[in-house]
Parts: structure tokens; C-alpha cells; sequence
């Protein structure tokens, strides 16, 4: 297992993380890993959803509609303004 120092931790933040990691029942170093682990999980998520939506987007763009259909959106709109 591989071994990181940290330092120069601000004072407060150390205090956050030792609250943290007394309500958890886990110690300094067992609460710093599993605040890593959180944040990499939500960033790398966050990086995932990122990348469907641009999927997404270029699929939408790549669609046309064949002469004489109208748009989907305006058909709704138009049905819900009766």
C-alpha cells in the first residue's frame, strides 16, 4: 500500500476531519481515505454524466426530420394549447 503525506493542513480543516472521523468511528488516516474515495467516485461521475449528455447532444444534432414532419416539441405544444 502506498503511503501519501499532506502537508501543511490548515488547522480548521484537520479539526473537520478529526469531528468527521470521531462521529464515524474511524481514525484521522481511515476518514482522509474515505474522503479521497467520495470525492474521486463524485468527480469521475460527474465526468461520466458529462460525456452522455454530449453524446446526447451529437445524436440530436445529427437528426433530421424528413420533409413535411414538424418537430415533436411544437406538436405537444400545440396539442396542449387546445
Amino acid at each position: 500500500m502506498a503511503t501519501l503525506h499532506v502537508r501543511n493542513v490548515p488547522e480548521k480543516l484537520y479539526k473537520r476531519i478529526q469531528k468527521l472521523a470521531e462521529d464515524e468511528n474511524r481514525s484521522v488516516t481511515a476518514e482522509v481515505i474515505q474522503l479521497l474515495s467520495q470525492g474521486l467516485q463524485a468527480r469521475e461521475a460527474r465526468r461520466g454524466a458529462a460525456a452522455v449528455i454530449e453524446r446526447i447532444r451529437q445524436r440530436a444534432q445529427k437528426v433530421e426530420l424528413p420533409r413535411g414532419w414538424m418537430d415533436s416539441a411544437a406538436l405537444i405544444r400545440e396539442d396542449r394549447s387546445r
